[in-house]
């Protein structure tokens, strides 16, 4: 499997909101979770340190998408986009009372409390979401991760990562 791309500014990022699910083949999915409850589903992809989650409720889909720059996305069905520049919080609510909301910061780290964080958030998967690391891209005892948490609810679907 290729590795990801992981040298990147967190304010590289982008975040893009689609009213629609998008192909799996746009992506190198190196971990998946896939959740079901009465009122929607939900697939998790971890997409190397970036991840797509898509929830379908009915015959309505809206799918969250963090990318490196330079991945290729569709513009159809595209509601929102833009990078990581600060504090930021986005709602808007779609037909038949589905509603989306999502509320990020940065958080730059000293490397001890990077690894800290990379043991403990390690440690708490075991339980709950999904890690995954990539050894092979350690800098400098720094090894880059993706974590994905979720909690899913009979109405509402939250992640953390």
């Amino acid at each position: 499997m290729e590795l990801p791309q992981i040298n990147v500014a967190i304010e590289e990022l982008m975040f893009s909101l689609f009213q629609r699910p998008l192909h799996p083949e746009l992506f190198q999915i190196y971990a998946n979770r896939h959740l079901n409850t009465e009122k929607y589903e939900s697939i998790i992809w971890v997409t190397g340190c970036t991840h797509v989650v898509s929830v379908f409720a009915g015959d309505i889909c809206l799918t969250e998408v963090v990318s490196a720059p330079g991945q290729m996305l569709p513009s159809r069905g595209l509601l929102e986009r833009f990078q990581f520049r600060g504090p930021r919080t986005h709602k808007c609510t779609l037909s038949r009372g589905i509603s989306y909301m999502t509320d990020f910061q940065v958080e730059k780290m000293s490397p001890n409390l990077y690894k800290q964080s990379h043991t403990d958030l390690e440690r708490f998967a075991r339980n709950r979401g999904v890690f995954v690391k990539f050894p092979e891209l350690e800098i400098g005892k720094l090894q880059p991760f993706c974590y994905v948490d979720f909690e899913a609810r009979r109405t509402e679907l939250h992640i953390h990562t």
